[in-house]
């Protein structure tokens, strides 16, 4: 299609009706597309009257009515076939998306002086945006082989770095997914999507850090930790074998860039970051991870701080279609509430802010962990939302290094372990324990799971001695 600048004058402009006016076909293939305002002033209200029609009778009107309620005469086009009709199809979507584009140029002039970037970017977008329909969907009985093929390969096409999750998640996450990371405060947020990142980054793909928290130093710190093993002091100690470690890490990885960016910021603040540094080093962005969405602040609406279920759930529709628009790995992180604290399960409630972004996101998991289990080297996460599995409720261990930091799949004897071995069979316990005893247990949530995985640890002696 034909889609420079062209100056449509009343003529072809009285044209347009007229096909519109005759073919009721035409006139409902363009309706969705077209406002009586893309018009000149003399045609707008015999346009309107045209669409008014149509929309409450299901009928285009005579020209004989339209000459008595508007004034417009209308001689018709005879002979008119489908060459014509594909004719008018192309200059019509021409027309309609020019008009648009002219009408949001105008209106953001006032938008721009009140500074409303968001609202302006809108405007332009959906302008761009205007045209007929060019994807017809799938024909199901058609080549039944190749569309399966094709959602195999789209499915989980990207591992997340831990084998046990990629299981619950049929594969790992999806370019183009919302996948969000909660914990209470010191949770773990931070942590799991740095080992994300690097997960991500050693396999090649290119990826941005962008934390809106800790300050790059300190992330780097981390990073260092996690490929060498060092703790923070055997860093400082040992940094002419860090430089060599990371440096050789680097060359068979993708970027992986951290960046620092105030709380506040917006979806229109990743795009523009992502594309001058997409251009700057002439290169393509696969992932991105944000510390921490809750941290954001909607771009298309203004909304109060305070407002936590708006504000967010505008941010997470944003962040999802920001997602999808580039197909990107994309990973965040949430904050849960204060009645989250004492509990060894999640579920929607203990999501700060509630509902909003559950509801938009693919996949939720919940990360728990105490002072007990991070001593132990164990993190749990709890998959709360799922969008394209069947792992919602289910829970998997995964190893911690202390010094390091590093966070990976358990080994194989400790995955294939007996159940009264696994930690979520100890959690669980726990709970029917706590349930069944209310307020008579004495011990806190920290003191009953360092016993318990405790009792397990000299379990786990007695039955190695046995072998």
């Amino acid at each position: 299609m034909n889609t420079e600048h062209k100056d449509y004058g009343l003529e072809i402009q009285k044209l347009f009706v007229e096909f519109l006016a005759q073919d009721q076909d035409l006139f409902v293939r363009v309706n969705n597309i077209m406002s009586p305002e893309y018009f000149d002033r003399t045609l707008r209200k015999s346009v309107e009257f045209i669409q008014e029609h149509a929309n409450e009778y299901g009928a285009l009107p005579k020209r004989e009515q339209l000459m008595a309620t508007t004034g417009l005469e209308l001689a018709g086009i005879p002979d008119v076939d489908d060459r014509h009709k594909k004719w008018f199809a192309d200059e019509f979507e021409n027309f309609c998306k020019q008009k648009a584009l002219e009408g949001a140029i105008l209106k953001s002039t006032d938008l721009l002086e009140k500074g409303e970037f968001g609202a302006v970017e809108k405007l332009v977008k959906d302008a761009v945006q205007v045209g007929l329909a060019k994807h017809m969907g799938t024909n199901y009985w058609e080549s039944p082989s190749e569309r399966i093929e094709r959602v195999r390969s789209a499915r989980g096409g990207t591992s997340t770095g831990w084998k046990a999750v990629d299981h619950k998640l049929y594969g790992g996450f999806n370019r183009g997914e919302l996948n969000i990371f909660a914990a209470a405060s010191g949770g773990g947020k931070s942590l799991f999507l740095q080992n994300l990142a690097l997960n991500w980054a050693l396999e090649g793909h290119n990826v941005i850090y962008i934390s809106l928290e800790l300050s790059e130093e300190l992330c780097s710190m981390r990073l260092d930790s996690m490929i060498t093993g060092m703790n923070t002091k055997e860093v400082f100690r040992n940094v002419s074998d860090v430089d060599l470690k990371v440096r050789m890490a680097g060359k068979k990885a993708g970027v992986l860039q951290i960046v620092q960016l105030p709380n506040g910021i917006t979806v229109n603040d990743l795009n523009s970051y992502m594309k001058e540094f997409e251009v700057k080093n002439n290169i393509k962005i696969d992932a991105m991870l944000v510390d921490y969405l809750d941290l954001m602040m909607p771009a298309q609406r203004k909304v109060p701080p305070s407002d936590l279920f708006i504000k967010d759930k505008f941010v997470s529709e944003e962040l999802r279609n920001f997602s999808v628009e580039h197909q990107l790995l994309f990973a965040t992180a949430s904050q849960l509430n204060r009645s989250a604290v004492e509990e060894v399960e999640f579920d929607h409630s203990h999501i700060s802010g509630g509902l909003s972004k559950i509801q938009t996101a693919d996949n939720v998991i919940g990360i728990f962990t105490s002072n007990a289990m991070r001593e132990r080297g164990r993190y749990q996460i709890q998959f709360m939302k799922t969008r394209s599995s069947a792992g919602v409720g289910s829970k998997v261990d995964l190893n911690f290094d202390v010094e390091g930091l590093r966070i990976t799949d358990l080994d194989d004897d400790e995955a294939d372990a007996n159940p009264v071995n696994n930690t979520s069979a100890i959690h669980d316990k726990l709970k029917r324990q706590s349930q069944l005893k209310g307020h008579d247990n004495n011990l806190s949530e920290n003191m009953a799971v360092e016993k318990a995985v405790g009792n397990v640890d000299r379990m786990r002696s007695i039955l190695k001695k046995q072998d």
